[in-house]
């Protein structure tokens, strides 16, 4: 397995785990663990964004491992 391919599987991990806890925070109805689903919601967001800029660093760097 390329690194492309791992760094994809890992950014839809990400957004696979931040959309699940977006669904979690609309469906419960206690105010307080409703606000933790969304604020792992939001940190699973800023991984997201971190890892995507790391996969555009190395695709840059090494263009075999582009998608």
């Amino acid at each position: 397995m390329t690194v492309g391919t791992q760094f994809q599987q890992a950014i839809a991990g990400l957004q696979s785990a931040s959309s699940q806890m977006k669904i979690f925070a609309l469906e419960v109805q206690d105010q307080q663990v409703k606000n933790e689903f969304n604020k792992y919601a939001q940190d699973l967001d800023t991984m997201l964004k971190q890892m995507k800029k790391r996969q555009n660093y190395i695709e840059e760097q090494e263009p075999q491992y582009k998608q």
